[in-house]
């Protein structure tokens, strides 16, 4: 028997037992009552938010939310990556691994012993390491309030020239032009998945791996892997997003990718219901992003968002909404979305879409309305998908009141941001071979 069908009949035990009528629960969960009753006798298949919403109604801890488990749309890790991120663990920063896959139709990368040139050739080397770093930047910021589709093309072309740079330049200035090519090429797959190409994203996250072993940095097979977990996460797969960090968690690897891993752990273990497992996790990554707070290692960028003021309570107010405790996660998001700085427009349109669900979740009908309103008009302009998620999942769940004014008045507005950013712009031709 599936666990699902399961459900219903635990539903109604557990809510009886509890005192609750079905008027109460459906007044908690924000469902319909004759919604609520078809769930319970097995009439209808329940949704794994509907199964989380019922199971924070009643306190069952996540048992209920497990009987309807989220999506199985895998995105399982390379066996390249979780070698690489699990020999990461016990190798320090050394001798640079063999090639990292270039761009179409250009040679493979070769490491920083096979490009370096007598150090007297590489006086000027810093001022160019701080040149590719401030473009770096300034690539960073573009995409907090540009389509990805328009940054993607100039952030590629600087990742498949940075090598060629190397080729003329000391040990020490080609190692670090190799570190910064690889922060370029995971910030392309980050834009890769913003325009909704995955499978480009994935690729370029490869590509990253790759230049960052040509510098002797084994650590970013790791952060890959929290990549390709938030790729799990959008995809409603909570048991790949949980493998996925596993290998990204030992204990010799910096403290801010663990965290990073950790709080991904988190939202995975949210998505699946499982409240236990996900606010261990959540303490461990808050232990760990505190000890790496400030600048990355001999000046490099910071691996992750460099927006979210506290990532760990940003991420326990996401994880909140996924263990059917909507209130509590509106509450939490309000906090950290106004520390949230006005020019990161990306990061604020992410982070208050959800908070705009999770106030409608909640039952707090206008005031997401309220909320959405002030988002729809960035969103649209960002084209971002993940961010589509969230608006799509608040549509949802606004037409279950469709007699309210706000709702009507915002249905128009919604509509045409969901179909702004449903139509992603292909970035395949941006790919590098890996």
């Amino acid at each position: 028997m599936e666990s699902w069908v399961r459900f219903g009949p635990e539903l109604r035990r557990r809510r009886l037992e509890a005192g609750m009528t079905l008027d109460g629960l459906a007044a908690r969960a924000h469902y319909s009552k004759a919604q609520l009753s078809k769930v319970e006798t097995g009439r209808q298949r329940p949704t794994p938010e509907l199964a989380r919403l019922c199971d924070g109604a009643v306190g069952a801890g996540g048992e209920l939310a497990a009987l309807v488990p989220a999506g199985s749309g895998a995105v399982r890790p390379s066996r390249r990556l979780v070698v690489t991120a699990g020999a990461a663990s016990a190798l320090a920063l050394g001798a640079p691994s063999a090639a990292a896959a270039q761009g179409p139709g250009t040679a493979p990368a070769r490491s920083v012993a096979d490009t370096a040139v007598p150090e007297a050739a590489d006086a000027v080397g810093g001022q160019l390491l701080d040149g590719v770093q401030a473009l770096f930047d300034q690539f960073r910021r573009l995409g907090q309030t540009a389509p990805a589709a328009a940054v993607l093309p100039g952030i590629a072309a600087q990742t498949r020239s940075l090598p060629a740079l190397a080729l003329g330049s000391g040990a020490r200035t080609a190692r670090g032009l190799y570190v910064l090519a690889s922060r370029y090429a995971e910030f392309t797959g980050w834009m890769a998945q913003e325009s909704g190409d995955d499978t480009a994203a994935l690729a370029w996250t490869d590509h990253a791996v790759g230049l960052a072993e040509a510098a002797g940095d084994r650590d970013l097979a790791a952060y890959a892997l929290v990549r390709r977990a938030l790729i799990a996460l959008y995809a409603g797969d909570a048991r790949a997003t949980v493998d996925l960090v596993q290998a990204a968690q030992k204990s010799r690897l910096p403290a801010r990718i663990r965290g990073l891993a950790a709080q991904r752990e988190a939202q995975g273990h949210a998505l699946a219901g499982d409240r236990d497992a996900c606010l261990r996790a959540l303490d461990r990554a808050r232990a760990l992003l505190d000890r790496a707070s400030g600048p990355g290692p001999d000046g490099r960028p910071v691996i992750g968002t460099t927006h979210v003021g506290d990532p760990a309570a940003m991420t326990a107010g996401w994880c909140l909404l996924d263990l059917g405790l909507p209130a509590q996660a509106a509450a939490a998001l309000d906090r950290e979305v106004a520390r949230i700085p006005a020019h990161a427009v990306r990061t604020r349109v992410r982070y208050g879409a959800r908070q705009a669900l999770s106030h409608a979740v909640a039952g707090e009908i206008d005031h997401a309305c309220a909320l959405a309103r002030a988002l729809l008009s960035e969103s649209g302009a960002l084209v971002s998908a993940t961010i589509r998620t969230d608006l799509h999942r608040l549509s949802r769940v606004l037409g279950r009141h469709r007699g309210n004014a706000a709702v009507r008045a915002l249905a128009p507005e919604l509509a045409a941001a969901l179909h702004h950013t449903a139509h992603p712009v292909p970035v395949r031709e941006a790919v590098p071979r890996v």
